[in-house]
């Protein structure tokens, strides 16, 4: 992870935090997924990669308990300080927390039995060397399962806010080639990766989820709350184009808003699990 990147998510930690049970309530199906895939045992180590606020590790940490041990980590360490806060709220006691990076990790070879890491590797400037690094640490027939956002038609949570910013110079066109969100969204891409980089029993599925919230206005905070682009975008732009891209957006919408007013904006996540 870059520092620029780093810093983007430090900024963007107690957004995170402030919104965990809207973001729990529509990512849980993917973590979930993840979870499953790597069929956790009791006295297993378990290593969450990007953890972020932690949910997803949390998920594996009962389920290891009480001799397993969670290694929850993040290069973003205003990111481990939500989790631990959210780890002490749950009681869940046999989990350690690491900043560290996932292209270079900092523990022994051999030394976990399941890697989880949830829209992290595509963030990645070079995502092999993270994946070559997983497999190392990966005890042999280990298990690894991540999740990376499908293409942007269908996530139009995130690609129809993104249009709104892009047509009022408030955003550049993203580069396909770039890390990103969709970085692992083309066909083949993440099978080819994880075989690329020794893996073997490479499973590919997708995840349909929803954003949903109460109202527009409930959604627009929500973004704002947990987006780093939008944060900056928004940052930047003068009261007539912040107004001019929620207007438009509320207008983008309106296929995914009910009569009652709320919203519930469709995305899907692409996940797969691997042996070492």
């Amino acid at each position: 992870m870059s520092l620029e990147s780093r810093e983007r998510w430090v900024k963007a930690a107690a957004g995170w935090e402030a919104r965990r049970a809207e973001q729990r309530r529509a990512t849980e199906p993917v973590s979930q997924w993840l979870v499953q895939a790597v069929e956790p045992q009791p006295g297993q180590t378990v290593l969450d990669l990007a953890a972020g606020i932690g949910d997803t590790g949390f998920l594996a940490a009962e389920l290891i308990a009480p001799t397993g041990k969670l290694i929850t980590s993040d290069g973003a360490e205003a990111m481990l300080e939500a989790a631990r806060r959210r780890a002490d709220e749950l009681g869940i006691e046999n989990v350690q927390f690491r900043a560290m990076e996932a292209e270079w990790i900092d523990l022994p070879t051999a030394s976990v039995d399941a890697v989880v890491c949830r829209w992290g590797y595509m963030l990645l400037a070079d995502p092999e060397a993270a994946l070559r690094e997983t497999r190392r640490v990966l005890r042999p027939g280990g298990r690894v399962a991540l999740a990376a956002w499908d293409a942007p038609d269908r996530n139009p949570w995130v690609s129809e806010l993104r249009a709104e910013l892009l047509a009022h110079g408030l955003a550049a066109a993203p580069d396909p080639q770039a890390p990103g969100m969709f970085a692992f969204a083309r066909d083949g891409r993440i099978e080819e990766l994880l075989l690329d980089c020794g893996f073997a029993d490479v499973e590919v599925a997708a995840v349909d989820i929803a954003f949903t919230a109460a109202a527009f206005d409930d959604f627009w905070e929500q973004q704002f709350d947990t987006s780093p682009a939008l944060k900056e975008a928004l940052a930047v732009a003068t009261p007539e184009q912040r107004d001019a891209v929620h207007d438009g957006l509320e207008r983008r919408l309106e296929r995914w808003t009910a009569a009652d007013g709320s919203v519930a904006v469709p995305g899907r996540s692409l996940v797969a699990a691997a042996s070492a």
